[in-house]
């Protein structure tokens, strides 16, 4: 059957599922309920350091490791290693926690 052999060629004007146009609906809450359990990894990045072996060696207890960031200054917060937002810790209940400070919209994570 040489009718079983197509090439790629010969779809034409075939678009990849990326490629098609996205119709846009009214979605709701509920329509995402199905993915509400699913877990999820969120970081909150008080700030990095970096430092060759030798000197990684050479931390103890009572070193302080320098970051590089600022007193006050805004932390990132990560989900499934994204950066989606950008907050302030809070001490809660004797418990360190984050404040929202500012949404990471696609594209404007500089």
């Amino acid at each position: 059957m040489a009718e079983d052999n197509l090439t790629l060629d010969e779809f034409g004007g075939a678009m990849l599922a990326s490629e098609a146009p996205i119709e846009l609906s009214d979605k709701t809450a509920a329509d995402l309920a199905p993915v509400f359990d699913v877990p999820v990894n969120i970081s909150a990045v008080l700030g990095r350091a970096n430092m060759s072996v030798a000197q990684l060696l050479q931390l103890g207890q009572g070193s302080i490791l320098e970051l590089d960031r600022k007193v006050g200054e805004a932390i990132d917060i990560y989900v499934n290693n994204r950066l989606v937002a950008r907050g302030e810790v809070v001490v809660v209940d004797e418990r360190l926690g984050v404040t929202m400070t500012e949404i990471i919209k696609d594209g404007d994570q500089g």
